[in-house]
């Protein structure tokens, strides 16, 4: 018998450095393939997928301005990156079988669609994959806020955060072995916490629009299914 998925329609949002792989810099082919054979598996449970992918693995804005770049036009560079990241998971997701469009905040009609949102809604609906790219298309705004606004725009039932770690922790577990996972949190927690989650701006953003956050190690296998399906190992971010 199958299992209903928890949530019908989701957002996932993906960092740049997801798609490394073990590699210090760019994009790794195979990390990329099983990324893509992850979301594929989402969509034969029947949870529609729309992707935000961030672009720090090429360029980050931020560190950009921080060196010595004017603070609009590094956000914008990191924007492009986003757009690499995001034709790099549309071809391995169509390698797997998977209909995927790329709608891009910055519009590039050689290579993506402009973003226009009852087009996503539709492609959507058709079953395909939706990669949002370049951010909100304004500079300092990050990809986190990004996901939010989309995932608000699509009516998603979850904003999905596929990260390094199995959830949210009081500490880095990486570096203090005595760290602690929650596996629920509300809103204001995290915003009083300052819990490095997503930036301010996504979570209120989220909370207006009572989207929950579910962060998730993106490195196990077959864990985005599983947290779909009620049964991984994560941090739900939500009401009270």
């Amino acid at each position: 018998m199958s299992i209903e998925p928890r949530f019908k329609r989701v957002l996932l949002k993906l960092s740049g450095e997801a798609l490394m792989g073990k590699g210090s810099y760019g994009i790794d082919p195979e990390t990329a393939n099983r990324v893509s054979r992850e979301i594929k598996s989402a969509r034969e449970i029947g949870t529609e997928v729309c992707v935000v992918v961030g672009g720090g693995n090429i360029f980050r804005g931020i560190k950009g301005a921080a060196e010595g770049l004017d603070r609009s036009t590094a956000d914008h560079m990191g924007m492009l990156a986003t757009v690499m990241n995001a034709l790099a998971l549309q071809n391995a997701l169509e390698k797997v079988g998977v209909d995927t469009r790329v709608l891009s905040a910055i519009p590039m009609a050689s290579v993506s669609e402009p973003y226009i949102r009852r087009r996503a809604i539709r492609h959507l609906e058709k079953g395909r994959v939706v990669i949002f790219a370049a951010g909100t298309g304004n500079p300092f705004f990050t990809t986190d806020t990004a996901a939010a606004l989309r995932a608000a725009e699509m009516n998603c039932n979850a904003l999905l955060k596929g990260t390094q770690v199995d959830g949210v922790y009081n500490a880095d577990p990486k570096k203090d072995p005595t760290a602690v996972r929650y596996d629920r949190l509300s809103y204001m927690d995290v915003l009083r916490q300052d819990l490095k989650v997503m930036d301010a701006s996504a979570i209120s953003l989220s909370r207006e629009n009572n989207i929950p956050i579910v962060v998730f190690s993106i490195h196990a296998q077959d864990e985005l299914v599983n947290v779909l399906k009620g049964e991984g190992t994560c941090t739900i971010v939500g009401e009270d």
